[in-house]
């Protein structure tokens, strides 16, 4: 994939932490029976912006994902791994494309 410039490309990533992390949170809170509005309360924040972190469009730091770890009881944990590699699906394979119709075989 080409990107059009570096911002663009780093936007994307951050994008995509971004609604892993909101995923990730969102998750948790399930697990532990919390609403929203519980969440919210244990932070001392409106409902409204509990919906706007869990939303997975906020550029969430480290320090905001921290108090909300500490709200849930939890601990934040980040690993680096690398990136598996990219495999070729099947339609971006060049020798996919319309084939013989299916024929049945004569008994």
């Amino acid at each position: 994939m080409v990107w059009p410039n570096r911002r663009t490309h780093d936007t994307a990533l951050g994008g995509e932490l971004a609604r892993q992390a909101s995923s990730a949170l969102a998750g948790l809170l399930a697990a532990k029976g919390m609403t929203r509005a519980d969440l919210a309360q244990a932070m001392g924040i409106s409902p409204g912006r509990i919906s706007q972190i869990l939303s997975g469009d906020e550029n969430l730091t480290l320090k905001s994902l921290a108090v909300v770890a500490h709200a849930l009881q939890s601990n934040v944990e980040i690993t680096f791994r690398p990136t598996p590699p990219r495999h070729e699906s099947v339609q971006d394979s060049p020798n996919f494309g319309p084939s013989t119709p299916f024929a049945p075989t004569p008994h």
